[in-house]
């Protein structure tokens, strides 16, 4: 059987009305550049250091181990990271960082991880 002889049996379609396919058509937004934004602007506040990562004091990790984990995820030294697990352990959180949104959810993130309860907040 051809291809012509099987449609042969085919139902006839609407017929396509290109009034419609015009108007969607002009009615579709271009890409147009809005004077309003102030681009260098947008891409400072994007880059700021405005985001703390704040971890918080549980009864469940020893004290070595979030040392550990500050050295091991922060990159701290010694002193910093014993610093901070003590602030932790004596006023119940540190602030551990200030970062770009996007790092800071990451350090977030890689904290849970370590089963450490870490979050973050606007500065």
């Amino acid at each position: 059987m051809s291809q012509v002889e099987s449609m042969l049996g085919a139902k006839t379609l609407t017929p396509i009305r290109h009034d419609i396919e015009l108007a969607v058509l002009a009615a579709t937004p271009g890409t147009e550049t809005s004077p309003d934004i102030d681009v260098e602007e947008k891409l400072k506040e994007a880059f700021a250091r405005g985001w703390s990562v704040i971890v918080w004091n549980d009864p469940i990790n020893l004290m070595d181990y979030v040392v550990y984990v500050f050295k091991a995820v922060l990159k701290m030294n010694e002193k910093d990271a014993s610093r901070h697990m003590w602030e932790v352990h004596q006023q119940g959180k540190s602030v551990v960082a200030r970062e770009t949104r996007e790092k800071s959810e990451l350090i977030v993130h890689r904290l849970r991880g370590f089963g450490l309860n870490a979050t973050m907040e606007q500065v």
